[in-house]
């Protein structure tokens, strides 16, 4: 064999030796170094959507459907004298009737003290615990602050040139007054604009006459309530001021036009909405440009304007049912129709064993949807916790 190629395979070897002893060399490097540990992720924590959703789960039809209703402790007693302490009786209905919602007036206020007791004791009576609810609003509807003594508050008309500032700072003034007292929740604040001088039912109630000031002045408002711990609600969409018929005696028009209420009655609603409100009340007001039906029970108002045009994603309540403008109609029968409308909670129903069963009679012939009402048992729950009424963490069934 010729030396030179002799040599050249022996290079070539060589070569292939060298790469081989650096793999064995960087493999023995590698090996000895460990590799990263991955950090497992941390488990999403459950959120106030999720616990409400395992209550909801657990849940039976009857007691999802007393969810929905808020009431007077009177009602569930079918009347009598005013409830001033949680006596059997009314312990028993809360059993049978474990309702989402109580709401107190003036006649169960005696002393600042026995009406502590009154809202501690129903606050522990009923599963889950419910709204605790008053109109508390300043000047002539103040049911706490003319009874027990909580601060006066002139009507929020008076405050107008004060600007957002006082209308804040009379906000926080009604919610630590009504935290005080026991109470979680505010009709308030009103959210009309006194367009017409002889709407009596509304008038010094607004915080302006004026669409833009009431947008600005409501908006504070609800800042005040939320800053301090007290769900408050918007009231009475879509809106009451222009009226001249007080709805509480009979059918009452707001004879506007969609493109009109945008630009003048629905702007303190949208400004209300857009500071974080928790509920907003609809009105048993007829609008003739949108439906026939009062905007309580119409589905174009409730779920067409208030929920897709105004984008509002909390809690609908109705405003009381007994009142004149909402209908020749049954207890049952304003129930279902309200709750097709899109409505999540029915405010001062008289008839609570016949406004549950005309519900639960709807759900078996389809006339109402389980999904209807679950999505609405959803939005109290959630509204609860995110307001601690709900202790949170919650034991997930």
């Amino acid at each position: 064999m010729d030396w030179t190629a002799r040599v050249r395979g022996m290079a070539a070897m060589l070569v292939l030796l060298l790469f081989a002893l650096a793999g064995l060399f960087f493999a023995r490097q590698n090996a000895a170094v460990p590799a990263p540990v991955q950090d497992s992720p941390e488990p999403a924590q459950p959120t106030s959507a999720d616990y409400a959703q395992a209550l909801l789960d657990a849940m039976t039809t009857r007691e999802k459907i007393c969810q929905l209703l808020i009431v007077s402790p009177e009602a569930l007693l079918g009347g009598g004298d005013p409830v001033t302490e949680r006596s059997d009786a009314l312990a028993r209905a809360l059993n049978r009737y474990p309702v989402g919602g109580l709401i107190l007036s003036a006649g169960n206020f005696e002393t600042r003290t026995q009406t502590v007791h009154l809202t501690r004791a129903l606050q522990r009576g009923v599963e889950p615990p419910p709204l605790l609810c008053v109109d508390e609003e300043g000047g002539r509807v103040g049911r706490l602050m003319y009874t027990v003594g909580t601060t006066k508050l002139n009507s929020m008309f008076s405050y107008r040139d004060e600007g957002t500032d006082t209308a804040y700072a009379n906000a926080v003034t009604l919610a630590r007054d009504l935290r005080a007292c026991g109470f979680n929740t505010d009709f308030a604040p009103v959210a009309d604009v006194w367009s017409n001088a002889d709407n009596t039912v509304i008038g010094n109630r607004a915080y302006s006459d004026d669409y833009d000031e009431a947008a600005e002045l409501v908006a504070a408002a609800v800042r005040g309530f939320r800053d301090n711990g007290v769900v408050c609600c918007l009231k009475h969409f879509p809106g009451h001021g222009s009226t001249e018929t007080d709805s509480h005696e009979d059918r009452a028009v707001v004879d506007k036009t969609l493109r009109a209420l945008l630009q003048e009655d629905l702007k303190p609603f949208a400004s209300g909405i857009a500071a974080g409100a928790d509920m907003v009340m609809v009105g048993h007001l007829t609008v003739p440009s949108l439906d026939t039906a009062p905007a309580s029970m119409s589905y174009r108002i409730v779920t067409g304007l208030l929920r897709q045009r105004l984008g509002f994603r909390g809690v609908v309540i109705t405003d009381g049912l007994e009142m004149e403008a909402a209908g020749d109609l049954t207890d049952g029968e304003k129930a279902v129709r309200c709750l097709q409308a899109g409505a999540d909670m029915l405010l001062e129903l008289e008839d609570v064993p016949g406004a549950v069963a005309a519900v639960e009679q709807a759900l078996a012939d389809g006339t109402l949807s389980q999904v209807r009402l679950d999505e609405s048992v959803l939005r109290v729950l959630t509204l609860k916790l995110e307001h601690n009424i709900i202790p949170v963490p919650v034991t997930v069934p």
